[in-house]
């Protein structure tokens, strides 16, 4: 695994890193939702979206510039406070936090999920655990999307990553895989953009 100066200096040489500083957005991530939604269209003005392990912000601030309705950020760390947008510190695995969302709104149009474990540097176990978190969070989307509405996960790719985008197609009826520019080339992270839950 990389060391922390080792990653400080990657980003001080990566041009959205650099960006992402010049123009007020939190995180370099900020850039993959702008470039994904421009090729799939998955927020659209007005539209209500709930972003799942939101920290530090930066899909949230995108969110917010696309849709400017309801913008809902979780995360179980907190989120330094943004203009248009309701945080709520809990853990997406947890009914709780579910229910905190519903009380806020019955019926989302996005989720929204950027969220990746904390690397160990065994890849088997942190891709197993990426498929875990992701599918928390397709739970999550499950029981929080109004019909019709739309998911973007991330996942990291592996032996089990089929299986997981299977699952997501029995409940969309548009899914794709994409990997935007603007992540690394060398991350083995990877996308999944649901469009039309089938929900009732």
């Amino acid at each position: 695994m990389a060391t922390i100066d080792q990653t400080m200096a990657r980003n001080q040489h990566d041009h959205f890193y650099r960006m992402a500083k010049k123009e007020g957005y939190r995180s370099r991530a900020a850039y993959k939702l702008k470039q994904i939604n421009e090729r799939f269209r998955v927020i659209r003005r007005g539209d209500t979206v709930v972003d799942l392990g939101a920290a530090p912000g930066g899909w949230l601030q995108v969110a917010e510039k696309l849709s400017g309705g309801m913008i809902i950020g979780v995360d179980i760390q907190p989120i330094r406070s943004l203009d248009g947008v309701i945080t709520i510190k809990g853990d997406i695995t947890s009914e709780d936090t579910i229910d905190r969302i519903r009380q806020l709104v019955k019926k989302i149009d996005v989720v929204l999920c950027d969220a990746a474990p904390n690397l160990s540097g065994d890849w088997s176990y942190d891709h197993a655990r990426s498929i875990d978190l992701a599918e928390h969070a397709l739970l999550c989307a499950e029981q929080i999307l109004k019909p019709g509405g739309n998911f973007i996960v991330k996942v990291f790719q592996g032996d089990m990553f089929f299986d997981y985008l299977q699952k997501v197609r029995t409940l969309f009826k548009n899914v794709r895989s994409h990997s935007p520019a603007a992540s690394r080339k060398e991350s083995a992270e990877m996308y999944i953009i649901a469009k039309n839950f089938r929900g009732d």
